[in-house]
């Protein structure tokens, strides 16, 4: 009698490849940064577009997030090495789809109810809320059936933090010049006495230069108070030598040189009395901010 063959050991079938997180050569209408995230996440890039959208209107985060990632993603390959698929195979869990879709509906009912209502949640409300929304759907997903959905959420959720990062430090404004905070480019204003000087100088995004050099304060009874709302970009604020300038900041994310210092408060002149001539107030979000004498 012979003996039966031992039974053949058991094998692992081979871990999924997953496709990295590049921008899609096949797949674009500007740069490729939604239909590379499609192809990442198993989200349709519509859905991506249409987020990039919402963002927009809601903050007026979305063109700049679009353009970071434009910058940081690298070019995916022009076609497929093998001709396979980029999605891994599998049914696909429904809850991705579901949780876009709530974002979206989220985001647009927040939208129309600032607009259209006294209550304004701002930026930074409309995307904490779309975060929110994502953070459900990853919950939900670990009880989903089918492809789990949660590397795309991620990735939604990290959009939307970045979004919400940028909102937050940007002193978003309801200037004369445009809804975004005075609008953007780059600005350089040289005013040349008191009176060319203006109240507030707002930027949203831009490189912004106030030169104030100029103005004489010598007659003044009560100091020239100048508040400066700057979003991203760089801000380069010059004073007269002869001032004595006191100087309130608020900043986000940059360096910050103010007369020799990198915090505020009262920057006698070497000839002045000690009380302030010049009041400055600087709200800034992204960028570098100098204050430095003429």
């Amino acid at each position: 009698m012979t003996a039966a063959p031992p039974p053949a050991p058991l094998t692992e079938p081979p871990p999924v490849a997953r496709s990295s997180l590049r921008r899609s050569r096949t797949d674009k209408v500007v740069g490729g940064v939604a239909g590379g995230l499609a192809e990442y996440s198993g989200i349709d890039a519509l859905l991506w577009r249409v987020g990039f959208v919402a963002l927009t209107v809601a903050g007026g985060s979305g063109v700049l997030v679009y353009l970071l990632l434009w910058l940081l993603m690298p070019a995916g390959p022009r076609r497929p090495v093998d001709g396979a698929p980029a999605q891994p195979p599998g049914p696909r869990s429904p809850v991705a789809g579901i949780t876009v879709a709530g974002l979206l509906i989220a985001v647009g009912l927040l939208v129309l109810v600032t607009r259209y209502t006294d209550l304004d949640l701002g930026p930074t409300g409309v995307l904490a809320t779309a975060l929110l929304v994502v953070g459900l759907g990853l919950v939900g997903s670990s009880f989903a059936r089918g492809r789990s959905p949660r590397r795309g959420l991620i990735a939604v959720g990290a959009v939307l933090s970045v979004a919400l990062l940028f909102a937050s430090t940007v002193p978003w404004t309801d200037g004369d010049d445009d809804d975004f905070g005075g609008g953007m480019g780059d600005r350089t204003y040289r005013p040349t006495s008191v009176a060319e000087v203006d109240d507030v100088y707002r930027l949203g995004a831009g490189d912004l230069e106030v030169d104030l050099s100029e103005i004489d304060l010598g007659d003044r009874d009560r100091p020239l108070e100048v508040r400066i709302e700057h979003g991203a970009g760089d801000l380069d604020v010059t004073v007269p030598e002869d001032a004595d300038v006191r100087i309130d900041v608020e900043s986000g994310i940059g360096e910050v040189d103010l007369l020799g210092r990198s915090d505020g408060g009262l920057f006698p002149a070497d000839d002045g009395d000690g009380e302030a001539d010049l009041v400055l107030t600087i709200e800034h979000g992204v960028g570098d901010v100098e204050v430095s004498r003429a």
